[in-house]
């Protein structure tokens, strides 16, 4: 700890430190990358906010299991929205975890213990092709 020219006084956190709050799923999840690998500040953001998605589910599930898949509705039986929200979910914690970079691998992977150098963007929405802008 030190004190800046400001007066501001630095403090250094580590990765715990700085966890959001978290249900057991997702503290499994921060725990198993925060272990494993030195985060830059970037990938913490990413990381927590995988977490919060974790989690997220988590709830979303309960409500599917507690609800159904389908509900009814006053327009009739539909989706239950918990689900589709759930599978918006699941497809942001993908990008989330590929945005991180992370290995995907078992033991004994040549790659498993290195973070792949491709540097590549979070694909975008899909736009429809011909549609009127």
């Amino acid at each position: 700890m030190g004190v800046t020219r400001q007066g501001w006084v630095a403090v250094v956190a580590t990765d715990r430190d700085i966890a959001p709050p978290m249900q057991a799923a997702g503290r499994r999840l921060w725990s198993s990358v925060v272990d494993a690998y030195e985060l830059d500040e970037h990938e913490l953001v990413l990381l927590r906010e995988a977490v919060r998605t974790v989690d997220l589910l988590t709830e979303l599930d309960a409500l599917v299991r507690a609800d159904g898949a389908v509900v009814d509705s006053p327009q009739g039986v539909k989706a239950n929205p918990a689900a589709v929200e759930a599978r918006q979910q699941r497809i942001a914690l993908a990008r989330l975890l590929a945005a991180l970079r992370l290995p995907a691998g078992g033991e004994g992977d040549v790659q498993a213990n290195a973070r792949p150098a491709r540097k590549v963007g979070v694909r975008g929405v899909y736009g429809i092709r011909g549609a009127a802008s």
